[in-house]
């Protein structure tokens, strides 16, 4: 397994992938052709500075993926944060010791780009999820809030 960045040519597998489980059935669209809505974002992740989706890769698979992105604030003496969000192991995948792999590569990137931190969300009804990232030593130190349009 190795990790890369995501090219435009990975969009259906990303979308697969985001699509591949009960909450991500509802909110994507895994269809063929891919709808234009993932290519006009895929480029608008591109084109800004510190923001990524980072791959998994087994031989020619994608068979993980999550999106890193870089943000400079002023709070806490400047910091930079690096927020990860669009976390997803292809199911066969799961248990295997991608996730942990991809987010090691992600916090990797986050430290070299001198983040202080890495914050996520998650929703509320993926308890596997929750226990993962504990086991990462993530702590669930604040309540996450969404105004959805």
């Amino acid at each position: 397994m190795h990790f890369r960045k995501a090219i435009e040519e990975d969009l259906q597998a990303i979308v697969r992938l985001l699509a591949d489980d009960e909450l991500g059935a509802k909110r994507e669209r895994y269809e063929e052709p891919l709808p234009e809505c993932y290519y006009k974002a895929f480029k608008a992740i591109v084109a800004q500075a510190g923001n990524q989706i980072i791959l998994a890769i087994d031989g020619q698979a994608v068979i993980g993926c999550l999106q890193l992105t870089i943000i400079p604030g002023l709070a806490r003496q400047g910091m930079k944060r690096a927020q990860i969000e669009g976390v997803r192991v292809d199911q066969r995948c799961r248990g295997k010791g991608v996730g942990e792999a991809l987010f090691k590569e992600a916090i990797a990137i986050a430290k070299s780009e001198e983040s202080g931190l890495v914050q996520l969300t998650t929703d509320k009804q993926r308890d596997d999820a929750h226990r993962f990232y504990n086991k990462l030593g993530f702590m669930a130190s604040h309540e996450g809030m969404k105004l959805i349009f």
